[in-house]
């Protein structure tokens, strides 16, 4: 049984609401609960690795109730035995639809369809695939209007009603801020500079594509980060997996997070760099594989590795959990490596100022070494950036893929950028932009703790706004998904093996733009859901994260 990432269960006893039986605090870090901490007349802090934690980090991971696994691994396994047995009446041309079956012409071909590697997509993805990409035809705000489709022949195609389903509550798209709109300051800047600019530059920033827009764009980066330069991007996905090699190659070490996004796994890969993967946000793990690559050296040559980079994100955006950076920040000044941050999930949404979760932690810019971030969520556009020193900037403008070979950002969606960013910053005249913060940070603690409170079992740090809610069984995924639209509210549901097979979930994404209404009628209707499919599996026993007994570390290594 698989708890959570990060490690097993924990052996010792634990309280109803996480904390250590016995008082301890492990590893800097104290999982409480607010009402016990307001009866005790006390908050607790963290008060251990020489006081790195300025303010209570609250983060666990309640266990998979053991039947509720041994359930989920069977329903797996009748969906198997039915896979096969399909394929089999497939082969013999019993079963009606054939999209899963070769046409004949093509027998003489590579099989594309009945090798082992698709059995997943032919036998259970497709059976809940109308939960996904499903098409919206309206801004993507707090409600959005989603085109109705049907399928005859078991989701392998769909046709369109010509109906549109208005007015559904948004719980998925990632507009943090609320800045996803067609109205306001930024709706009106970026049509002035549409007028003056065009869409297009058709040209990379190394040539003719080089708008002053821009250079003002990453002025303002810079200051924003605070740090000494930064570098814009059109492409959050290509701002790491085209960074990353110019930054490490041959004779480099990587240490990733094992959650970290496919952007990061990818450009890791792509560095021919060694890779070491250590378990979720566990600081043990890190720290062993740190303190092996000292002494070690590289393989078979033992020679000392030429850098080592430490790669986190600020939100992991599968378990809502948030990085233990002040914890890896003094790791990587104890053993000298280089940290590589992505605030793709954090920028905007953590801190009190939306500076992200250095910010959050009342840390000094200058101790990340490369913060990367995107404009897709927060800000409401699109691209990527990375800020760092200038030294830095100036190496990636001439080295990186991205920067080389890759088109400039569309004027519209710079000034996007520029002008969600100046209200963030307060530099607009208005509060809005903080306002706009503090709604997201009311909203995210409001929603998970009435999500608590109703039973159901929800992973993640406490301020983060990425909530995942468990579903576990496989039929339960595709039906949470279509429960929640009939009751127009629109939610993203996540299976293997974009999450452990057994930890199927629901991931809701909160807004600024969420009005205690909406958040009300979508809590409801979850509430309804959960008493129908019986998803209220919590016993409110949580585990915490550090509390897990810390078992080896899995290796993952490139060749040498």
């Amino acid at each position: 049984m698989r708890p959570g990432p990060g490690g097993c269960c924990c052996r010792r006893p634990v309280r109803a609401n996480g904390c250590v039986a016995n008082g301890e605090v492990r590893n800097g870090y104290v999982k409480s609960s607010a009402a016990a901490a307001a009866a005790a007349g006390q908050i607790h802090h963290v008060t251990q690795n020489g006081g790195l934690y300025k303010r209570p980090f609250n983060e666990a991971f309640e266990e998979t109730p053991m039947l509720v696994a041994v359930l989920t691994y069977v329903g797996y396994g009748v969906l198997t035995l039915f896979g096969y047995l399909r394929d089999f009446l497939r082969h013999w041309r019993i079963e009606k639809c054939h999209h899963a079956t070769e046409r004949e012409e093509q027998k003489d071909f590579v099989s594309l369809y009945q090798d082992f590697e698709n059995f997943y997509t032919r036998n259970l993805y497709m059976r809940i695939r109308d939960n996904w990409n499903r098409p919206i035809c309206s801004v993507p705000g707090a409600r959005v209007d989603i085109m109705e489709r049907q399928s005859h022949d078991y989701n392998w195609s769909f046709k369109y009603t010509g109906n549109i389903i208005k007015g559904v509550i948004n719980m998925g798209s990632y507009n943090y801020l609320g800045f996803a709109r067609n109205t306001g300051s930024c709706q009106e800047a970026a049509a002035k500079v549409l007028e003056e600019y065009g869409v297009g530059v058709c040209s990379t920033r190394q040539e003719i594509g080089n708008l002053d827009k821009h250079e003002e764009l990453e002025e303002l980066v810079a200051r924003f980060l605070g740090v000494e330069a930064a570098m814009a991007y059109g492409m959050g996905f290509a701002t790491n997996s085209m960074n990353i090699p110019a930054l490490v190659g041959k004779g480099c070490l990587i240490l990733s997070d094992e959650l970290n996004h496919a952007s990061l796994v990818l450009g890791a890969r792509l560095s021919g760099a060694t890779i070491r993967i250590f378990k979720h946000n566990n600081m043990q793990s890190l720290e062993k594989l740190l303190k092996d690559a000292i002494v070690y050296g590289q393989p078979r040559t033992r020679r000392p590795w030429k850098k080592i980079l430490i790669l986190v994100e600020g939100i992991y955006s599968m378990e809502g959990s948030i990085v233990r950076l002040p914890e890896v920040i003094a790791l990587k000044k104890k053993y000298k490596a280089y940290l590589y941050l992505d605030e793709a999930h954090s920028i905007g949404a953590l801190g009190p100022t939306g500076r992200g979760v250095v910010e959050y932690f009342g840390l000094d810019p200058e101790d990340v070494d490369v913060m990367m971030g995107t404009f897709t969520k927060s800000f409401g556009a699109s691209g990527g950036y990375i800020g760092g020193k200038k030294e830095l900037i100036d190496y990636l403008r001439t080295h990186s893929h991205s920067a080389v070979y890759a088109t400039s950002l569309s004027p519209p969606v710079v000034e996007q950028i520029i002008t969600s960013m100046k209200c963030i910053m307060g530099q607009d005249g208005t509060s809005l932009g903080k306002e706009c913060v503090q709604q997201l940070a009311e909203n995210t603690r409001y929603f998970r703790r009435r999500l608590k409170e109703m039973g159901f079992i929800i992973y993640g740090n406490e301020d983060s706004p990425v909530v995942p809610l468990m579903l576990y069984m496989p039929a339960k995924i595709g039906a949470f998904g279509r429960e929640m639209l009939k009751r127009n509210i629109g939610v993203v549901v996540v299976g293997f093996p974009a999450t452990p097979i057994i930890e199927s979930r629901a991931r809701f994404c909160l807004s600024a733009a969420h009005t205690k209404e909406i958040l009300d009628t979508a809590l409801k209707e979850i509430d309804e859901v959960g008493d129908l499919l019986q998803l209220k599996y919590s016993r409110h026993r949580l585990v915490p994260l550090l509390d897990r007994p810390f078992d080896e570390t899995t290796y993952e290594e490139t060749e040498d």
